[in-house]
């Protein structure tokens, strides 16, 4: 498996100016080949991690699982 390590902020700061999802930058990362993304923050410190999936069929599934656990987390806000 491939690691990949990205600076969290840089990330999503790019995504913005690109009007971008993470899930369209990650699709196209998708050959074949599993691949662990790191995520840190500004000092090097790990935030999380996603292992990204061989196919876009998986890939896709697990963005409706995250949306499905956000939306549960935000409503358990209120």
């Amino acid at each position: 498996m491939k690691n990949i390590t990205i600076k969290a902020n840089d990330f999503f700061e790019l995504l913005k100016l690109k009007d971008q999802s993470m899930w369209d930058i990650f699709a196209q990362m998708i050959d074949g080949e599993e691949k662990e993304i790191v995520f840190l923050n500004d000092n090097k410190e790990y935030i999380f991690h996603y292992v990204l999936p061989t196919s876009v069929e998986k890939l896709y599934e697990d963005k409706e699982l995250f949306a499905k656990e956000y939306a549960e987390k935000l409503s358990g806000l209120n």
